[in-house]
């Protein structure tokens, strides 16, 4: 369940900040800031959902899932493949949110 919601949030806030880039340097409408303003509020809420027992921690593992699903969005959205060198730093940034999630905690 947490994959699900980090990804989910993953796609609300890249969705947000992809309609501010396409209105700031795409030249899209400003239009496109309203459900800009709708993803980013929902991979807030969204993000909140997260078992994670301090924010901090739970931005700190979303971080992998969001490099990963980034590399996803570049390439279904923008047409762009990611290269192998892409793809290694994502597994990495992967198996960091791994550990930041599944680690012992003292105290």
């Amino acid at each position: 369940m947490t994959a699900l919601v980090y990804l989910v949030a993953a796609l609300a806030e890249i969705a947000g900040c992809f309609a501010v880039w396409s209105w700031w340097r795409g030249g899209a409408s400003a239009l496109w800031l309203i459900p800009g303003l709708g993803a980013l509020a929902a991979f807030a809420l969204l993000l909140a959902l997260s078992p994670a027992g301090f924010a901090g921690r739970a931005f700190a593992a979303y971080g992998g899932v969001y490099i990963a699903a980034s590399l996803g969005w570049l390439w279904a959205v923008e047409g762009q493949r990611p290269g192998a060198w892409d793809l290694a730093g994502a597994a990495l940034c992967i198996a960091g949110a791994a550990v930041i999630l599944s680690g012992g905690r003292a105290g």
